[in-house]
C-alpha cells in the first residue's frame, strides 16, 4: 500500500466514524426549572378587585386591586403594569355593557429600564398589599352604564428569594393570577 492509499483509507475512516457521531441522538435531562417554588405560588398568590357598585356621572371610579400572600414564605412581586404602581400602562380590560370591544386606554405608557429593589413590592406571609386606582381618566368611564372591569395580568415577575430581586430583564417569571371582575354602574 503506497502513502497516499493509506491518506485516503485514514480520511475515509474519519468521515465515516465522525458521521456516525453526528447522527447519534445525544440523550439530555430536561432543563431544570431554576425556580420550581414558582409552579406552587400559582395556586396560591390570591388576586382581587374591589370597588363602588355605583357612583355618578363625572365622579371617580376607585378599583382597589389587592395581592394577599397565604404562603409561609415572602414573596417579591414586580409592580410594573399593576395598579400597584398607580397606571401607567393599559393594565385593565373595560367593556360597557352591550358592546363587545372594550373601551380604548387613554392613559400614559410607560417605558424603562431594568427594575431596581424598589420596583418590587415586599408580601409577608399571610399579608396583603393593595392599591386604590381611579379608572376614570384612563378609560374614560363619563357616560352612563354598566362597565365591566377586568385586571388584565399576568404579573411580570414574582420571587420567593430576595436575592433574586431585581430580575434583570429577561429573567422574569410571570405568574397569572386571577382576579375576580367587578361591575360597576355609571349613573
Amino acid at each position: 500500500m503506497t502513502c497516499g492509499q493509506m491518506g485516503r483509507i485514514a480520511l475515509l475512516t474519519l468521515a465515516i466514524t465522525g458521521g456516525g457521531c453526528a447522527s447519534r441522538k445525544e440523550e439530555s435531562a430536561p432543563p431544570m426549572d431554576s425556580r420550581p417554588e414558582e409552579s406552587a405560588l400559582k395556586k396560591t398568590l390570591e388576586c382581587s378587585l374591589s370597588g363602588p357598585s355605583q357612583v355618578k356621572a363625572g365622579e371617580p371610579v376607585e378599583v382597589v386591586f389587592k395581592l394577599t400572600n397565604p404562603t409561609k414564605q415572602p414573596l417579591y412581586v414586580l409592580k410594573w403594569h399593576t395598579p400597584l404602581e398607580g397606571i401607567r400602562n393599559d393594565i385593565f380590560t373595560v367593556t360597557r355593557a352591550g358592546s363587545a370591544a372594550p373601551l380604548g386606554y387613554g392613559g400614559p405608557m410607560m417605558k424603562r429600564g431594568p427594575p431596581d429593589a424598589s420596583s418590587y413590592a415586599t408580601i409577608a406571609p399571610g399579608e396583603s398589599v393593595e392599591a386604590r386606582v381611579d379608572l376614570s381618566p384612563a378609560y374614560g368611564l363619563d357616560q352612563p352604564g354598566t362597565y365591566h372591569i377586568a385586571f388584565r395580568g399576568p404579573l411580570m415577575d414574582v420571587a420567593t428569594d430576595a436575592a433574586k430581586v431585581p430580575a434583570m430583564a429577561g429573567e422574569f417569571h410571570d405568574l397569572e393570577v386571577k382576579c375576580p371582575e367587578l361591575d360597576v354602574t355609571v349613573s
